[in-house]
């Protein structure tokens, strides 16, 4: 089978996309509709997606079928979600079409630009991509944006750019960001997550050692100086190094004089090889934000923007959905919605929110895969303690079946031995029974999860 190694875009005319009302899938078909490139793609049921993209020059059809793959199609794009049986799969291998995966595309877009930024780390890429694309907007650099959230800004996960930069998150599960062609590469963070993908913690260390070494010698690498030995990261590679941190003795961008307003938004003054420069405000909140922006800070000057416009783009930057973000009041009780589905994540949102107004922080938590909830029982629990009051559902299976026997009681029992006040429910309407009952003017209540847990929220703000 051919993949992205021997394809080169300008060779291509017709695309086809098993999936294209994804929300990733979508961007990325309309990147090539701006380019030029003549769109077909498949998917199960007509969405407000695949109407946009019919708007604007796509061709969907409905259902996956064979004949939906013809001899003029140049090359065929399918996600992880497509099976090897899959009809129209099956049918471009019969026709020897170049078939490869998303991520593939990715790099091969990526290519098409003499700016191309990949946002990678275990936490925080979302939120850092954010910020990057609020500074080349304020830059009117016009860049070409994929985002992993919603982002208010541009409207949606999707902007379409006509100059020579792009901005995307580099995902490492599954190896995806392999397939990525950065020239500027950041990495700001390296923990363990997606363990039914890697072995180990030297596994992934390991992929984001090859992630690092994607970049040219006329590239640059933007790495959190914080992780631990990131020299392993850095050794022998010919780009540029540019190192970001909370410790200004052995960063070259970092900070001095952390403050939060009563929001919990961060300020500091920004340190460039250990000389305060400038002071920046944020409007997005908790410490690990501040250490995100550093990276972006790092982002611009490697791209000799002017500190004036990072300063401007980082202070409009007010998140992208689902990371602490302000959903409402019900009763008095300020309702945060967060995407946090990994220990770390979680004990950064728990720590912002002490510095955010309220009397008791009640948790509503749903756990990710049976996998990561086996593999972080202990990790889970003590980070939620650091929440007056957690509330857990079931977990969310997603791709998984539960082989392993692990459930929401068990990360009950880790709370409980923390001494943490702790609650199991089976149902959304049970807990929100609960809470309507148990939460009081002032609290502040935390849906947390990559799940469908955010529903929680919405349901209460509705009574």
């Amino acid at each position: 089978m051919l993949t992205g190694c021997n394809i080169s875009l300008n060779n291509i005319n017709n695309v086809h996309f098993i999936g294209i009302g994804g929300i990733s899938m979508s961007g990325l078909a309309e990147i090539l509709i701006s380019k030029g490139k003549k769109v077909t793609g498949s998917d199960a049921k007509e969405s407000d997606i695949t109407k946009h993209l019919v708007s604007i020059g796509a061709t969907v059809l409905y259902g996956h079928n064979a004949e939906n793959i013809t001899s003029n199609i140049d090359l065929v794009v399918y996600t992880a979600a497509i099976k090897e049986d899959n009809p129209e799969y099956l049918k471009a291998l019969e026709l020897n079409i170049p078939t490869i995966p998303r991520a593939e595309l990715v790099g091969l877009i990526m290519k098409q630009y003499n700016t191309a930024i990949g946002v990678s780390g275990t936490h925080g890429k979302t939120t850092t991509t954010s910020m990057i694309s609020h500074i080349l907007m304020s830059a009117e650099t016009d860049p070409t944006i994929m985002v992993g959230g919603i982002l208010d800004s541009i409207g949606g996960n999707i902007r379409i750019g006509h100059s020579d930069t792009f901005i995307t998150e580099a995902c490492e599960y599954t190896n995806s960001f392999l397939s990525f062609f950065p020239t500027i590469g950041i990495i700001l963070n390296v923990c363990e997550d997606h363990m039914d993908f890697f072995k180990d913690i030297d596994d992934i260390r390991h992929s984001f050692r090859e992630y690092a070494k994607l970049i040219p010698e006329n590239g640059t690498l933007i790495i959190n100086s914080e992780i631990p030995d990131y020299e392993y990261f850095t050794n022998e590679l010919p780009c540029s190094i540019v190192t970001f941190g909370m410790n200004p003795a052995k960063s070259h961008i970092s900070a001095k004089n952390i403050s939060f307003d009563e929001y919990a938004r961060g300020s500091f003054d920004l340190c460039v090889d250990g000389e305060i420069t400038d002071h920046i405000e944020l409007s997005v909140t908790g410490i690990h934000n501040i250490c995100n922006s550093l990276s972006a800070i790092a982002c611009g000057l490697a791209m000799n923007l002017s500190l004036e416009s990072i300063k401007s783009g980082l202070k409009s930057c007010v998140g992208s959905e689902r990371r602490f973000e302000y959903k409402g009041k019900v009763n008095g009780v300020t309702i945060i919605d967060d995407y946090a589905h990994h220990p770390d994540e979680i004990e950064a949102t728990l720590k912002t929110a002490k510095n955010y107004p309220h009397k008791t922080t009640w948790c509503v938590f749903q756990p990710h895969t049976y996998t990561r909830t086996h593999v972080f029982l202990k990790n889970f629990a003590k980070s939620l303690s650091l929440a007056d009051k957690v509330i857990l559902t079931d977990i969310y299976a997603a791709r998984e079946k539960n082989t392993l026997g692990i459930s929401s009681l068990d990360l009950l029992e880790e709370l409980k031995k923390l001494g943490c006040e702790a609650y199991y429910f089976q149902s959304f309407e049970e807990i929100e029974k609960f809470l309507l009952k148990n939460c009081i003017n002032g609290d502040l209540l935390i849906t947390m999860g990559a799940g469908d847990i955010i529903n929680v929220g919405e349901d209460l703000l509705k009574k």
